[in-house]
């Protein structure tokens, strides 16, 4: 488990802002993803009928319609255990390998951290 008062202050901006989109959107997920600028993109789960996207995957692809290059970190807030793959590898192909996502429980503390390789 990750002392999220130990987090650096972007990091638990960004944990702050998935939890947010989270509540305000009664999904199952939030997330919300820092490109190398700075920037800030959040989102959360899309569960449409002809389209299933998870929080993160949103957040990502939010990301690359605005312009963004590169990650330097996510966040996802959710009641899972773990970060699945294909979140891994969204964050991954934008990001690169060494990307970290952090994983919070949905009162916000940071339970893993974990790379998108």
């Amino acid at each position: 488990m990750t002392d999220s008062s130990a987090l650096d202050p972007e990091d638990r901006k960004i944990v702050t802002l998935a939890r947010s989109a989270r509540a305000r959107n009664g999904v199952p997920e939030g997330a919300a993803v820092r490109d190398e600028t700075g920037r800030t993109y959040v989102a959360g789960t899309v569960e449409l009928e002809s389209l299933r996207l998870s929080a993160l995957q949103t957040a990502v692809a939010m990301a690359v319609a605005s312009g963004a290059k590169s990650l330097e970190s996510a966040a996802v807030v959710s009641e899972a255990g773990a970060v699945g793959d294909a979140d891994r590898a969204a964050v991954r192909d934008l990001g690169g390998p060494a990307t970290p996502v952090l994983l919070a429980g949905l009162d916000g503390a940071v339970h893993t951290t974990v790379t998108a390789g």
